[in-house]
């Protein structure tokens, strides 16, 4: 595997990294475990190292550094943070799932292998990663979780369209929920979204109709 040699990283236990880049239905399929114990330890990880690194850089308040932490562990970052560490060809999705790999498990996937890293080769390792990765973009402003709602809320206004977000499916533990949103506009759905809130999967959505719509233009 590329990013291998590129983290530096060597893995003591490989069925921990085999682990994590396995998603639940190639599990099923399989008979093996998945992702998703790891992707809930792998959140946690990066909810740590992130709001460590924002508590020891910056004079913010704790309801700004919340804000800005949010930004940089949203579904949209992730799924950036995966591609860059090169992890996308390694996937292992059911048959069904090999066209069409979603964003949610793409971005699922940092989480799950920054719990295998941080299992194997402790918290300093994991924040290796984070800090090559992630942490660039915090340095850079990068806005990664913008308020498509209120864009795709200006766009529907202008033409005195009917806008509404409409909760589709709730699933997983109380500990790490999974929601799905799609957005309607005049009842017709234009976007959808996933997420681990209802607030990030309707962000998300509206971010699925405002591309559809800007492309329109």
């Amino acid at each position: 595997m590329s990013f291998y040699k590129k983290y530096n990283i060597k893995f003591k236990d490989e069925k921990l990294l085999n682990t994590a880049l396995t998603h639940s239905s190639y599990g099923n399929e399989q008979h093996v475990a998945n992702y998703e114990r790891l992707e809930f330890l792998g959140d946690a990880v990066l909810q740590i190292i992130m709001s460590d690194y924002l508590y020891k850089n910056t004079n913010y308040s704790e309801g700004k550094m919340s804000k800005l932490r949010a930004n940089y562990v949203c579904e949209q970052a992730l799924k950036v943070y995966s591609t860059d560490l090169g992890v996308i060809p390694y996937i292992k999705v059911g048959e069904g799932q090999k066209k069409d790999i979603s964003d949610n498990i793409i971005a699922d996937i940092f989480e799950s292998f920054l719990g295998a890293v941080y299992l194997d080769q402790g918290i300093e390792k994991a924040k290796e990663i984070v800090y090559d990765i992630a942490i660039p973009y915090v340095k850079n402003n990068h806005n990664f979780f913008g308020d498509y709602k209120s864009l795709l809320q200006e766009l529907t206004q202008t033409k005195k369209n009917t806008l509404e977000y409409e909760l589709i499916k709730e699933s997983g533990p109380a500990h790490n929920k999974r929601f799905v949103v799609v957005v309607k506009i005049d009842n017709i759905i234009y976007g959808k979204g996933n997420g681990k809130s209802k607030k990030e999967a309707e962000q998300n959505a509206a971010y699925d109709a405002y591309l559809k719509i800007a492309t329109r233009k």
